[in-house]
């Protein structure tokens, strides 16, 4: 069966142009339960039966693995016997109209306004370091970008002058403005920094390290929880934590939910949703605390 698997994967990456960690924890998910079905079972991916799909769900549970966890594997295997549907090797989906115990919805974390202040303060512009990564920061909360999308920007992605930076990603592109704070730290960074930071004069990276190469993710990964530290915020930041501080602030100054999917680069409006669910819990929360009745 590591036949079908590998053609899925396949049509995923080709077909579908879905994510990297899409496509592993969904080749991840067939193969955990292939594997299943020939230990216990004794019994290949295309002669599964609905209950035998039951049966893994519940000994997903009985082994510690979260409600989302089980959730995910569904949508994993729905997908990959749809596949197998589509390309005639199958005439039903076994995995059709089984359902998941709903998964507990974990919400983003979310800085205030006050704590991204606080944290976009920590870099010091007194050296090379301090401004690159005052650059970094400023632009990362001022368009909500991925850290992958920030990582591989280029200078050419960059329009100061008329204050917006371009971002490809995925296939598609898009552009993202800028206000002026963050566009004045990005002059200040290519302009006096970054020529001092490149080891060649051709590199196009935008964010280079300290040995003039590509910022790497494991770099920048680095970098947040310093200034995480440095600036005693309790909340566990993450490179997509300025994203979502991003799209919830926007959402509570009046920014409209299709805007903020396009800055954001969202496929489907339903990503961008749950910062809506986030403003509506925030607000419960404090009318909880301050309403003298709740």
């Amino acid at each position: 069966m590591s036949g079908d698997i590998d053609r899925y994967g396949t049509y995923l990456a080709e077909e579908k142009h879905s994510s990297q960690n899409t496509i592993s924890s969904y080749l991840r998910d067939v193969n955990q339960f292939a594997d299943y079905l020939a230990e216990h079972l004794d019994c290949d991916l295309r002669d599964a039966q609905p209950d035998m799909i039951r049966d893994y769900m519940n000994w997903m549970q009985g082994h510690g693995k979260s409600a989302a966890s089980v959730t995910r594997f569904l949508a994993s295997v729905k997908s990959f016997y749809n596949y197998l549907v589509a390309q005639g090797d199958l005439t039903v989906n076994p995995a059709k109209g089984i359902t998941a115990d709903r998964a507990e919805r974990k919400y983003p974390e979310i800085l205030t306004a006050k704590e991204v202040e606080l944290f976009l303060d920590q870099p010091q512009c007194v050296d090379a370091k301090g401004f690159r990564d005052h650059a970094m920061l400023e632009l990362l909360y001022a368009t909500g970008i991925r850290v992958s999308e920030l990582i591989s920007l280029n200078l050419d992605d960059l329009n100061l002058a008329a204050g917006f930076i371009r971002c490809a990603s995925r296939g598609k592109e898009r552009i993202i403005p800028l206000y002026h704070g963050a566009v004045k730290a990005i002059q200040d960074y290519v302009r006096d920094i970054r020529p001092q930071l490149v080891a060649d004069q051709e590199e196009k990276a935008l964010f280079v390290n300290m040995n003039g190469e590509r910022m790497s993710r494991q770099g920048f990964w680095k970098i947040i929880k310093h200034y995480q530290e440095k600036a005693g915020i309790q909340k566990d930041i993450t490179p997509h934590t300025l994203r979502h501080s991003f799209a919830v602030h926007l959402l509570e100054n009046g920014a409209d939910l299709r805007s903020i999917q396009e800055m954001l680069g969202h496929a489907d409006i339903s990503s961008t949703q749950i910062y809506t669910h986030v403003v509506k819990r925030q607000l419960k929360d404090v009318y909880n605390k301050a309403h003298p009745r709740a």
